[in-house]
């Protein structure tokens, strides 16, 4: 790897060859319930172990990049930030030997005892993903995530690792804020230099993959932090919310997308969007990721509709939002009537870059994360919502009538089982 020193070459190399591992939503939460320091200490340990592990794999796949992508100005920025990161974390030191018999003298052994972590399915989404071989055996996720230590007193040691631990993954999460728009700039310049407006399906794939780790690592880092700050809201573990109201969520998302296409258009009369959706239907979900996803396709409606009717018209037809609660899934459905995708189009959608909008340039120090950047014109905001709704075990889909309108469908799971989905 050229850049970096032959030693932490060699050691991104060993820890690129160990498997990932995954962890449910229902997992993180029943993990996550009234944690003691101890138990908090047993999961950065876990993370100390997996993250390392998890930033390897993304610098080697970035590292062996073809046709002169990995040697993008953008890309290389973006490699840089997570070897910084790898770094940091394999340099951070290992908890001590005094804190270690301590914590594991109050840990939880016995079954009668023990409050078992729930079994995870494997996500849909990686059906298409075959996972990396490894020689190296793994223990399974319940001896490495889930240690259970009774809130006996310990060392003052051991919540002062947890805090140093904390802020330094709080540094590492301020460094990755950019890395979705850094590295759409650096397919940008990619296209630019091959003279193409398409991306191959090999990139295309690797951008999934990358992305879906991104959003694995964030959770993971998200989730520790704010599981260490103690805050007692009851319907809270971290960052996953045990009582997502939808309704709640799907209005907030309606709201702030109407104003942003009135804001955008210069509009006094934007689209109306009528919410048809159970005031106290609530499930186990992250609300950011829930937001994100049903603002992203109610922007791409509202475009469609005042894009198609003119920004001067005295009356839009409504966007609707209907909400359905099944057994396995709870569905979100988003109906317009913006003339439609044509049929031939419609694999493009899913492609990233793919945008009838002008392509936006970042400046090179633009530091912002990915529900503060400006996506609209680099076509990330469908490609990226399906990344959201199948990292859980949903997915997202769309069915369009080209001279009338499309129809999106949000899938999002309600058992909450599915693990991530690591390649």
């Amino acid at each position: 790897m050229p850049g970096i020193c032959k030693e932490l070459a060699t050691k991104i190399a060993h820890f690129a060859r160990f498997p990932q591992t995954g962890v449910s939503l229902r997992q993180m939460v029943e993990f996550g319930q009234n944690p003691s320091q101890g138990t908090l200490l047993r999961a950065a340990q876990f993370l100390h172990d997996e993250l390392p592990i998890r930033l390897a794999h993304r610098v080697v796949e970035l590292d062996s990049l073809p046709d002169n992508l990995n040697q993008m100005p953008s890309v290389l920025r973006v490699k840089r930030m997570y070897i910084d990161s790898f770094n940091e974390l394999i340099n951070f030191p290992r908890v001590s030997d005094r804190i270690k018999d301590a914590v594991k003298g109050a840990t939880v052994h016995g079954n009668a005892e023990r409050r078992h972590l729930p079994e995870s399915n494997t996500n849909p989404a990686v059906s298409d993903m075959p996972r990396a071989a490894s020689s190296h055996w793994i223990p399974p996720i319940q001896h490495r995530y889930h240690y259970e230590v009774k809130p006996t007193e310990l060392p003052v040691e051991v919540t002062e690792y947890n805090r140093s631990f904390v802020k330094s993954l709080e540094r590492i999460k301020r460094r990755h804020d950019p890395v979705v728009t850094t590295l759409a700039h650096g397919v940008v310049e990619y296209k630019q230099l091959q003279k193409t407006n398409r991306i191959d399906a090999s990139v295309q794939h690797f951008l999934d993959r990358f992305y879906l780790s991104r959003i694995g690592i964030r959770m993971l880092i998200g989730q520790q932090i704010e599981l260490n700050q103690q805050r007692r809201d009851p319907n809270y573990v971290g960052v996953i919310c045990t009582n997502t109201n939808v309704a709640e969520i799907v209005q907030e998302a309606i709201d702030n997308a109407r104003y942003i296409c009135g804001d955008y258009y210069v509009l006094m009369n934007t689209p109306a969007i009528e919410l048809h959706c159970p005031k106290d239907l609530a499930f186990m979900y992250v609300p950011s990721h829930l937001h994100h996803m049903v603002f992203e396709l109610l922007k791409n409606s509202l475009r469609a509709v005042v894009e198609l009717y003119g920004d001067e018209a005295e009356k839009y037809p409504p966007i609707k939002v209907v909400v359905a609660e099944g057994n396995e899934d709870i569905t979100i459905k988003v109906s317009d009537e913006g003339g439609g995708i044509p049929r031939s189009a419609m694999e493009q959608v899913w492609t990233y870059m793919y945008t009838t909008a002008q392509t936006p340039m970042l400046d090179p120090e633009f530091n912002q994360s990915d529900f503060k950047a400006p996506l609209a014109g680099f076509g990330y905001g469908l490609p990226l919502s399906r990344l959201y709704a199948r990292y859980f075990g949903g997915d997202l889909k769309l069915i369009s009538m080209e001279g009338y309108g499309t129809d999106a469908y949000l899938h999002l799971s309600r058992l909450s089982d599915n693990e991530e989905p690591l390649a």
